[in-house]
């Protein structure tokens, strides 16, 4: 079994806080560090968009946790897959 990165957008709030705390975002997107979501059109793992979080390059996902870590409401998880 391997494990992925999954999004739940129905229990989502858009903080952005798994945005702003996922490494690879930050290496990709310094922009995304401070906050500010990435300004040009960069890959990324996972951003705010409408409101929810959308995962657009879970093939990135070095599966830290450190987004699901900062998750106050259990919206991105890794989870095991078949």
């Amino acid at each position: 079994m391997a494990i992925e990165l999954k999004a739940y957008p129905d229990l989502c709030h858009g903080c952005g806080n798994c945005v702003v705390a996922c490494p690879v975002n930050a290496l990709r997107s310094p922009e995304i560090a401070g906050g500010k979501g990435p300004t040009e059109d960069v890959e990324v793992i996972m951003i705010v968009e409408d409101g929810v979080i959308n995962i657009k390059n879970s093939d990135l996902c070095g599966k830290c946790g450190t987004c699901v870590e900062s998750c106050p409401v259990d919206a991105i998880r890794l989870e095991e897959s078949e």
